[in-house]
C-alpha cells in the first residue's frame, strides 16, 4: 500500500487546524448555497433551480402542466445535485396556499392539507408556474441578469432572478444555517408595492412612514395579530422580532343560555390535527378543566368547536386560558438575516430590504435597457446597408454575378460592415420588392425612435425611478384584480387580561402536596402529607420546598433574578417518580435558582427584597406571569439578586443581614409598587441582605431553629427606622441568619 503513496505531496497539519478550514468551507456553503434567501429575488438555490427549470419545461401557466417527477427529475439532474425528496418537499410548498402567501407553483393533484397530511408522490401529482412566478422571471432572456456554470458545467443556470414581484418579504422565508438562521414571515403584497413606491419617492423616510403602507404580517392562513404597535415598529427597525398570532374565534350562542367557540382561522404553520390531539390529550390529563371538549367540523374552511364546561364562564377569560395553554396562540419571529447584493449575510431592517429590492429592480431595468439597444443598433445596422442595396439594386447584382469574392468587393464599393455585408448576401429575391423597401424604411424610423428614447433612459434616473413606479403600479392593478390581494390577517389591540378565578372555579378542587427538591425538581402528590418520611429523591438531592394547595391553585416561584413565574398546580407532574425539573416549565437561565415558592393568594400582599438591602410591597395579583418568561417585579442591578419574599402580615418588618445584624421597622416606612428596585430597608457597612420578614410586634418575632420554632417578644433593642444599620441579633438566632418560618 505504502509504494503508492508519494511522501512528497503528504503535509503534515494539525488536526485543529484541518477540521476548522473544512468546517468553515462546510458553514459558508450551507450559508450561501441552502438556508438563506437573497434580498433580490426572496429565493434560496433550490427554489430559483425549480422556477428556473419549468420555464424551460415551458410550464407557463397558459400551458399544460407535467408531472412532477419530470420537473424534479430535470433539477437534480442539470442544477441541483441534491435529494430528491428534498427538492420535492421544496416544490410541494411553494404550491400550497397554506404555506406560502402567494403560490408560486399551482399544483394538480393531492399537495397536502392543513391537517399536516403529506403530498401524494411526486410521479401521481403534477405542476405548472403561477402568473406570479412568471413576474418573478420575467424578462430573464434579455441579459438582466448574470448567468454562471451549473455544478458538471455542461449548463448555465441564473445567480439570481429579475423579480418583478417582491417575493422575499411577500412570501417570507425560513431556514436554518450554520451559526445563523433567517425567519421571515410573510406579508401583503399589494402593501408592500405601496411601501416600494413611497421608498422609491421618498428615499429619506423613516420606519414609521413605512409602517403606514405595511403594517404588519399578512399570513396565507389568516388569524389575528395582538402585538402592540411600538414592538413591531421596533422589530422592524432592527430586523428581529416577533409577533403574537392567535386563531380568529368567535361565540355561538345555543339553546338554554349556552354557548360554545367556533375557531375558523388557525395560526400560521399550525397543524389543524395535531392542535386537536394536543388540546384532547390536555383535557384528558386534567390540564385545561374548564374545556369540556373540542369537536372539528372543518370542511374546505377551518372550523374548530371549543365546548365549555360551564355556560357561567366568561368567554374572554375561557379563550385567554385556550390560548395560554395551547398553540391557538404561537409566536412568529422575525430574523431578516438575508444575503445582500454581495452574497454576504446579514439582518436588514424593514427599509434596506425595501430599498435591496428597488436597486435590483432599476440594475434590471438598466441591463434590460442596454439589451434592448444593443439590438436596435444591431438590427439598424443592418437595414442600413439593406438601404443601400435598395438605392444601387443594379450594381449590387452585377457584382453578385461577376465578382469570385463579391462580399470583399461590396464592402469595398459602400464601406459596409461584416454584418451588413453578410445580411446583403443572405436576402432573399422577394425581399427586394418596392414594398419591402418602404417596410423597411418604416421599420428603421421606428427603431430609431426607440433608441433615442432608450438613450435618454439610461442617462435619466428620473426616468428609471419612474418606469420602475410604473410597473409596480400595473402589478398592483395586476393583483387587486384577484381576491388574493386582500389582506388575511388582521390586527387587535390585547386587553387588559382578567382574574382566571372563574374558570378555576371550575376546576376539580383537590388536596396536593407540592415538593421542590434541592435541585429544582418538582412533583405533586395527591393529599396534603404530614410527613415526608417516605418521599424519595435522586442520589445527592434533598427537600428545599414543600406546600400545601389545591389542583386549582398557582404556585409563584421567585427567581434571584428579581422575575416572578406562574405555574398552574394541576399542570405539575404527578409524585410518582422523581417529578421533573422546574427550568423546564419556565425560562430561568441556570445562573439564576430560585429563592422562594407560594401558593398565589388572590388579594393577597407580599413583601419582596434584594441583596442590596432595598424591597417593597406588592400586590400578589401584579405577580402572576402569563408566559414561561416570567414577569419583572424586582430590579436588580448588576452585582445583587433577589433574595426573599414573604407575605405581609402584622404591622412590623424584621430585615437581617449576612452581618447577623437584625432591625425591626414599621411596616408603614415601605411603600407599594407595581414594580422597581424599592427603599433600602437596612444598610450595612460588610455583607448584604440575608433574609425578612413581617409579624405582629405585639406576639413577637418567631424564628425556626433546628426543627423548632422559637419566639422572642424583648424586641425594644432591635427597634429603630429604615435604612438604620440594625444590632446584632438575640442569642439563639440561627448562624444562616435566616428566619426559616413566615
Amino acid at each position: 500500500m505504502t509504494e503508492f503513496l508519494d511522501s512528497k505531496r503528504i503535509q503534515p497539519t494539525p488536526f485543529v487546524d484541518a477540521l476548522s478550514d473544512r468546517y468553515l468551507s462546510y458553514a459558508l456553503s450551507t450559508i450561501t448555497s441552502r438556508s438563506l434567501p437573497d434580498v433580490r429575488d426572496g429565493l434560496k438555490p433550490v427554489h430559483r433551480r425549480l422556477l428556473y427549470a419549468m420555464r424551460l419545461l415551458r410550464l407557463s401557466p397558459n400551458a399544460g402542466f407535467k408531472k412532477c417527477a419530470r420537473v424534479v427529475g430535470d433539477v437534480i439532474g442539470k442544477y441541483h445535485p441534491h435529494g430528491e425528496v428534498a427538492v420535492y418537499d421544496a416544490l410541494v410548498r411553494l404550491a400550497q396556499d397554506f404555506s406560502v402567501r402567494y403560490p408560486l407553483v399551482e399544483g394538480q393533484g393531492n399537495f397536502g392539507n392543513i391537517d399536516g397530511d403529506n403530498a401524494a408522490a411526486m410521479r401521481y401529482t403534477e405542476a405548472r408556474l403561477t402568473d406570479i412566478a412568471e413576474a418573478i422571471l420575467q424578462d430573464i432572456d434579455e441579459d438582466t441578469v448574470d448567468f454562471r456554470g451549473t455544478y458538471d458545467g455542461e449548463d448555465r443556470e441564473p445567480l439570481v432572478l429579475p423579480a418583478a414581484f417582491p417575493n422575499l418579504l411577500a412570501n417570507g422565508a425560513n431556514g436554518v444555517a450554520v451559526g445563523m438562521a433567517t425567519s421571515i414571515p410573510p406579508h401583503n403584497a399589494v402593501e408592500l408595492i405601496d411601501g416600494l413606491i413611497y421608498l422609491l419617492r421618498k428615499p429619506n423616510s423613516s420606519i414609521e412612514e413605512l409602517l403606514k403602507f405595511v403594517p404588519g404580517p399578512d399570513f396565507p392562513t389568516g388569524g389575528t395579530i395582538v402585538e402592540p404597535k411600538e414592538t413591531i415598529t421596533e422589530s422592524y427597525e432592527t430586523g428581529r422580532g416577533s409577533f403574537r398570532l392567535r386563531a380568529k374565534w368567535r361565540k355561538e350562542t345555543l339553546t338554554r343560555a349556552q354557548y360554545q367557540i367556533v375557531v375558523t382561522e388557525l395560526p400560521y404553520q399550525v397543524q389543524k390535527a395535531r392542535l386537536i390531539e394536543k388540546i384532547a390529550d390536555l383535557i384528558e390529563g386534567k390540564k385545561l378543566p374548564w374545556l369540556a371538549d373540542v369537536v372539528d367540523e372543518s370542511t374546505d374552511d377551518v372550523r374548530l368547536i371549543l365546548v365549555p364546561r360551564a355556560r357561567n364562564i366568561d368567554a374572554e377569560l375561557f379563550m385567554q386560558a385556550v390560548f395560554q395553554h395551547t398553540d391557538l396562540e404561537v409566536k412568529i419571529s422575525l430574523n431578516l438575516n438575508v444575503l445582500d447584493k454581495d452574497n454576504i449575510p446579514r439582518v436588514m431592517s424593514l427599509k434596506e430590504a425595501l430599498r435591496a429590492f428597488l436597486e435590483h429592480r432599476l440594475s434590471v431595468l438598466n441591463r434590460r435597457t442596454e439589451y434592448r439597444k444593443n439590438k436596435i443598433e444591431t438590427r439598424l445596422e443592418i437595414l442600413n446597408g439593406y438601404l443601400i442595396v435598395y438605392v444601387h439594386l443594379d450594381e449590387l447584382i452585377k457584382i453578385i454575378r461577376e465578382s469570385d469574392k463579391p462580399e470583399k468587393v461590396i464592402q469595398k464599393r459602400w464601406k459596409l460592415t461584416d454584418i451588413q455585408v453578410q445580411s446583403i448576401l443572405a436576402m432573399r429575391l422577394r425581399q427586394l420588392k418596392k414594398l419591402e423597401q418602404i417596410e423597411i424604411k418604416e421599420e428603421h424610423d421606428s427603431l430609431s425612435h426607440e433608441l433615442r428614447k432608450l438613450i435618454q433612459l439610461l442617462k435619466s434616473k428620473i426616468r428609471q425611478k419612474t418606469l420602475v413606479e410604473s410597473e409596480l403600479k400595473k402589478l398592483k392593478k395586476r393583483l387587486e384584480a384577484t381576491d388574493i390581494s386582500q389582506r388575511k390577517t388582521k390586527f387587535e389591540t390585547l386587553r387588559p387580561q382578567g382574574s382566571l378565578s372563574a374558570l378555576e372555579i371550575v376546576s376539580e378542587k383537590e388536596p396536593v402536596t407540592i415538593v421542590i427538591s434541592e435541585k429544582g425538581w418538582i412533583r405533586s402528590i395527591k393529599n396534603h402529607l404530614d410527613s415526608l418520611d417516605n418521599l424519595k429523591f435522586k442520589e445527592g438531592d434533598g427537600c428545599r420546598f414543600v406546600l400545601h394547595g389545591y389542583t386549582n391553585d398557582r404556585l409563584v416561584m421567585l427567581g434571584s433574578n428579581g422575575r416572578f413565574y406562574t405555574l398552574l398546580c394541576e399542570a405539575l407532574p404527578s409524585g410518582r417518580g422523581f417529578g421533573e425539573p422546574v427550568r423546564l416549565m419556565v425560562d430561568l437561565g441556570n445562573e439564576n435558582d430560585f429563592v422562594s415558592m407560594h401558593v398565589f393568594r388572590p388579594g393577597g400582599t407580599v413583601l419582596v427584597a434584594g441583596s442590596d438591602g432595598r424591597g417593597f410591597v406588592v400586590k400578589e395579583d401584579d405577580l402572576v406571569a402569563q408566559t414561561r418568561a416570567g414577569k419583572q417585579i424586582l430590579n436588580v442591578p448588576k452585582g445583587v439578586v433577589a433574595v426573599a419574599c414573604c407575605p405581609v402580615v402584622g404591622d412590623t418588618v424584621a430585615s437581617i443581614g449576612e452581618n447577623h445584624k437584625l432591625l425591626l421597622f414599621g411596616l408603614e416606612q415601605v411603600p407599594s409598587m407595581n414594580r422597581g428596585r424599592g427603599v433600602i430597608f437596612q444598610r450595612f457597612r460588610d455583607g448584604l441582605l440575608s433574609d425578612v420578614k413581617t409579624f405582629q410586634l405585639s406576639e413577637g418575632l418567631t424564628w425556626r431553629s433546628g426543627e423548632r420554632s422559637r419566639t422572642y417578644t424583648e424586641l425594644l433593642p432591635w427597634t429603630g427606622k429604615r435604612g438604620q444599620n440594625g444590632r446584632l441579633a438575640p442569642r439563639g438566632f440561627p448562624k444562616s441568619n435566616k428566619f426559616g418560618v413566615y
